[in-house]
């Protein structure tokens, strides 16, 4: 368990990265999640971790995600929130159950939630910032564990995650997890 920590702390920093790389031309965007362009992408990617944060300190939690309001600097924004969760992660501890908005769950799968959520995103974030979007590939390859227990075909269906596409057998872990996730590595 303490793995799931260590990596969603890598997974922020990877992502901490990447929307500090965003400019404030580039908010209109298009993004993988075709439904989204960059500013909501970013508004939700921002609700999810501080939602996780409050939940995971016991407090009460944004009534929508996707409304969250973005300061001008993103990036600095962004990175005060994915500290202030961490560290609300860190002090909370693994055990119990815990509520970051989908109903009372046990503190390893919320965490596993944002693992895969935070990662899945900041990746959509690159590709459609054009910025190196590889995450490191030890990181990666535990982040596609983590999602293949738990994304399944109702999950895909309940929050709009698509199929898996298919790739190569010699795709990197960073391919491998956004295939897995419904996207097509560049």
């Amino acid at each position: 368990m303490a793995d799931l920590v260590q990596a969603l702390d890598e997974t922020f920093d990877y992502a901490a990265r990447v929307v500090k790389g965003v400019r404030p031309e580039d908010l209109d965007a298009p993004t993988p999640c075709t439904e989204w362009d960059l500013r909501t992408l970013l508004r939700h990617m921002t609700g999810v971790v501080v939602n996780m944060g409050r939940g995971a300190a016991g407090e009460e939690l944004l009534a929508d995600l996707n409304g969250y309001e973005l300061e001008d600097d993103v990036g600095v924004q962004f990175s005060a929130e994915l500290a202030r969760t961490l560290a609300a992660w860190k002090a909370r501890g693994l055990e119990g159950q815990v509520d970051v908005g989908a109903g009372p769950m046990p503190v390893p799968a919320a965490i596993s939630v944002n693992l895969v959520d935070t990662s899945t995103h900041a990746w959509d974030v690159a590709t459609a910032t054009g910025q190196d979007a590889a995450l490191p590939e030890e990181l990666a390859a535990t982040i596609l564990g983590v999602a293949e227990g738990f994304v399944g075909p109702e999950l895909r269906q309940a929050v709009g995650i698509g199929p898996p596409v298919p790739v190569p057998d010699d795709a990197s872990a960073t391919d491998r997890l956004v295939a897995f996730m419904g996207r097509r590595p560049r």
